[in-house]
């Protein structure tokens, strides 16, 4: 059952959140120069952000299953996953409002706050592979 749970959790992560990680980094550059290619990137974020709530959902039972859940890096990744969300809950109605106005300062706060996101799916991932304080 574990196998099953850290295959589809790690899967996922690659198929779901990757493409959102990448569509939503590209997106201020093609909101200005092609807003078809915009709109497409927009859709992905959209998307794929939906989808990619299969990532913590099966984390945190795959966490539950292994007895995991209280350690230390668990809690910090459940922290900064959901911090992630709650960016991409920002960023993507701003890439909606900037399909209509493409604005040189909006684009620029969508690409800083598509960036943090980043970051933090990068911290996730190393504190997955380091486990600092497993036992």
């Amino acid at each position: 059952m574990e196998s099953v749970l850290l295959s589809v959790h790690v899967v996922a992560g690659i198929l779901f959140v990757g493409p959102v990680a990448v569509a939503a980094s590209l997106f201020p550059r093609y909101a200005v120069e092609g807003p078809t290619v915009a709109a497409a990137l927009h859709r992905i974020t959209r998307v794929y952000g939906v989808l990619a709530l299969v990532v913590p959902a099966v984390g945190i039972l795959l966490a539950l299953v292994q007895g995991r859940t209280t350690e230390i890096w668990v809690l910090i990744a459940l922290a900064l996953t959901a911090l992630a969300g709650g960016l991409l809950l920002e960023i993507a109605p701003r890439q909606r409002a900037a399909l209509a106005a493409p604005e040189t300062a909006a684009l620029r706060s969508i690409g800083m706050l598509t960036g943090v996101f980043n970051l933090l799916w990068a911290i996730v991932v190393v504190l997955m592979i380091v486990r600092p304080g497993a036992s």
